[in-house]
């Protein structure tokens, strides 16, 4: 997610998606924000997007949801260890990397556990510290060599990669005593698990083979004689030199045991996409130290975090254009940091910020116009693309500066704007009301959900849709669906009026149909026709027309 987005509002219209792309564009020439990326949180219609191919620009890149997730404040170079790392292995990484746990994979890369720094004692240090238990080491002889970077000269071919039981038998002392030891162990039937460890004692080697142990540590670097390799060969007893001594190699072997005994293989994991707020929740009574971020698509690891990244991450920082109400504004909006916002509609709604913020209101016909008038001021002038963009919002929202939202300052900055983008502002009009009529051809879904915006008046929720047109011949035909889609949508979404306009762009009148309580429905302004569809004369904006009017029947049936 990058670090500063522009971003209009959900159902984004032409003027919301190209005052974006258009203000991006400032912040990048001028500076203030070098990473600024036009974005948006809804579909683009047909007529925006015939816009942007116009202009040579990208359509905006897709954000629902601008909550700081655990993708976005995961550590991805994740300190790991395989489970069959031994203990020495996992410590040095732990160590070297200054941290207590570490996630651990199994030999295909996927995640099968967690290791804590003090899991690693159980690796030293015996449960049973009675008879034979407290000198067994489950370790694997392969595993033991590489510990003690010992070299084996005994028998020929690799040494065994599995785990075995390996009792410990130092031979330190007299030569009678390791022999009756290492009988005792044939007498017992377990001598064949021990592991001889001795320095440069060649009686005790040759006791230590002649009684079948499973190995022979040979420390200090001291040579083994011909005869004690031959006959370690003959006898198939594993022959190993390493160049610690011998109480060194007692206490090393212990570290040659693998990670998969003492790991956690029951642990909870996030997903990318979650929320920190929701995390913060959900993890605040585990006791678990570290969290696996994990893809949900491949189960793999992409990173991992702690409790003290959720503290106080990093927001998404947004600067909101064409609207200024949360109930329009992306997902997450309340946990983003919103820095600015440049509008043209009323002010309402709960935006608040935790530092002071840069905000722009004026009643104009176009976000874009505003966008316009600061590349002016400031001496700039936009890249032709992006000069078409904002002609495109302009045209778009002032319906070719024949609303009655239009200023002086939409016309002056249409007319600045077209001269650099060279281009025609009627035959561009044209040209963009010519294109993607929703009526013809869209879905009731798509003409409800093109240009629509929620409000919340008086106690009042409210969803006023707008779809404009060249003309109404087909609104007819498409009557009924149509209002079926508006029942639909009022009643999934618990509304207290849904309004519908067609709006005829050339003849400036409109069709509206009103789905709602009676007493504010009975109350609209305009020339009823039945119960759910009005003509309204004249009127073509959803700003100075269409809600006021709503707000009026609100009021006078309150």
């Amino acid at each position: 997610m990058p670090q500063f987005l522009v971003i209009g509002h959900k159902n984004p219209d032409t003027d919301a998606i190209c005052s974006a792309i258009g203000y991006a564009s400032l912040l990048r020439a001028t500076g203030e924000e070098p990473e600024a990326i036009p974005a948006r949180c809804g579909e683009i219609s047909q007529r925006t997007k015939w816009v942007l191919e116009k202009a040579g620009i990208e359509v905006p890149m897709l954000v629902t949801d601008v909550r700081t997730n655990a993708g976005m404040i995961a550590h991805k170079k994740v300190v790991k260890v395989s489970v069959n790392d031994t203990f020495l292995t996992a410590y040095r990484s732990m160590m070297e990397a200054e941290v207590r746990c570490v996630p651990v994979e199994d030999n295909d890369g996927m995640l099968c556990g967690l290791l804590r720094y003090f899991d690693l004692l159980k690796l030293l240090l015996p449960e049973d510290t009675e008879g034979l238990r407290v000198r067994t080491v489950h370790a694997s002889l392969s595993h033991l060599a590489r510990t003690l970077q010992a070299e084996s000269i005994g028998t020929e071919g690799p040494l065994p990669e599995n785990e075995e039981d390996l009792i410990l038998l130092v031979g330190a002392s007299s030569q009678g005593t390791v022999d009756k030891r290492l009988k005792q162990a044939t007498a017992d039937g377990n001598v064949s698990k021990f592991l001889v460890i001795c320095g440069d004692r060649p009686i005790v080697q040759r006791y230590a083979i002649e009684n079948g142990a499973r190995a022979l540590l040979v420390t200090g670097g001291n040579p083994v004689s011909a005869e004690v390799r031959h006959f370690a060969a003959k006898r198939g007893v594993y022959l190993l030199r390493c160049q610690q001594d011998t109480a060194s190699a007692s206490t090393l072997i212990r570290c040659s045991r693998t990670v998969r005994h003492v790991m956690e293989p029951n642990f909870e994991t996030v997903l990318p996409t979650e929320p920190v707020s929701r995390l913060r929740k959900r993890l605040n009574a585990s006791d678990q130290d570290l969290f696996p971020v994990v893809d949900p698509n491949t189960g793999r690891m992409t990173g991992v975090l702690s409790k003290s990244n959720l503290v106080d991450p990093p927001r998404i920082r947004l600067a909101l254009v064409d609207h200024n109400e949360y109930a329009q504004a992306v997902n997450g909006v309340e946990e983003a940091s919103v820095s600015e916002v440049i509008d043209h509609h009323r002010l309402a709604g709960d935006l608040v910020s935790r530092e002071p913020i840069r905000f722009l209101n004026e009643p104009v016909g176009s976000t874009c116009t505003l966008v316009a008038r600061k590349y002016f001021y400031r001496g700039l002038m936009p890249e032709p693309g992006v000069a078409m963009c904002l002609c495109g919002g302009i045209v778009s929202d002032t319906l070719c500066l024949s609303s009655p939202t239009t200023t002086l300052l939409d016309r002056e900055m249409l007319t600045w704007l077209g001269s650099v983008a060279g281009l025609d502002p009627k035959k561009f009009t044209e040209e963009f009301f010519a294109v993607g009529s929703l009526i013809a051809n869209g879905t009731p879904d798509e003409v409800l959900h093109a240009d629509r915006k929620e409000f919340t008046e008086q106690g009042y929720k409210l969803s006023i849709s707008q779809v404009e047109e060249r003309d109404l011949h087909g609104f007819s035909a498409r009557r009924k669906d149509l209002e079926k889609a508006v029942k639909e949508l009022h009643e999934g979404n618990g509304y207290d009026l849904t309004v519908l306009a067609v709006t005829d762009v050339a003849l400036h009148h409109s069709m509206i149909l009103a789905v709602g309580k009676d007493g504010l429905v009975a109350k609209l302004p305009f020339e009823r026709i039945d119960e759910h569809l009005f003509h309204a004369p004249g009127v073509v904006s959803r700003k100075r027309q269409i809600f006021p009017a709503v707000c009026e029947a609100i009021q006078q049936s309150a």
